[in-house]
């Protein structure tokens, strides 16, 4: 959508604090850029120059390890802003996203996300985002250091279900791989399946390909709370 006052997707995000005349900026510079399944709108350390604001779709946020394994940071969907925090350092971005499925996002070039930020409204967003991204950091290196691989698996499903819903048949709305859910907690796609096998044997959830179903959310987050083992 060319007109960003027209678009409902700002009410999810930063933008709907701006104003009708500062959407209308925006409006002239924003391109709407469309991605197929596997393509790159981040690369690490290749500058962008602006910000994305993902109008449909999943994607990842992805970062390679000293050995070269991916490790999935978190996930994307419709209504996120990306990339703000290298547009406002002025430096490439230190993650790499990529395309789950289809997607289309509004690409904003730096000029005019930084005209933007003399709303303070819209600045005051921006901060509360990236206080957010650093306390998700910090929650991540203490869930590996202190959880088992099943308390962080099932912390994990809850989380997806929640960030992403669930379809017609009570799935997560989001198929991942064994080896995308093993990098999301950070250990090998065999513990993931054992883990998940057990979950499945005791009830707790149901499994057919990619698709993972939660029949007892309650068991879950006890196990992800470390209450139950």
């Amino acid at each position: 959508m060319k007109n960003c006052n027209l678009c409902l997707i700002r009410h999810l995000n930063a933008l709907k604090e701006l104003s009708k005349e500062e959407l209308d900026f925006i409006s002239q510079y924003k391109r709407v850029q469309h991605y197929k399944k596997g393509d790159q709108l981040l690369r690490e350390g290749q500058l962008t120059n602006g910000i994305f604001c993902v109008m449909s779709g999943k994607g990842k946020l992805t970062r390679y390890n000293s050995l070269g394994k991916e490790q999935i940071v978190r996930f994307i969907k419709s209504g996120n802003l990306i990339g703000y925090r290298s547009a406002i350092s002025n430096e490439p971005p230190s993650l790499n996203l990529t395309a789950l499925e289809d997607m289309t996002a509004c690409f904003i070039p730096k000029e005019a996300f930084e005209e933007a930020l003399e709303n303070r409204q819209f600045a005051r967003r921006i901060m509360e985002l990236l206080s957010e991204d650093l306390k998700q950091a910090n929650l991540f290196i203490s869930n590996l250091s202190q959880h088992t691989v099943r308390e962080r698996l099932a912390d994990t499903l809850l989380n997806l279900e929640e960030t992403f819903g669930t379809d017609k048949e009570g799935n997560i709305n989001i198929a991942l791989s064994r080896e995308e859910l093993s990098s999301i907690i950070g250990t090998a796609s065999e513990s993931v399946i054992r883990v998940l096998s057990a979950l499945k044997k005791e009830g707790i959830i149901y499994t057919k390909a990619k698709k993972i179903k939660l029949l007892d959310k309650a068991k879950l987050r006890q196990i992800a709370e470390g209450i139950l083992q």
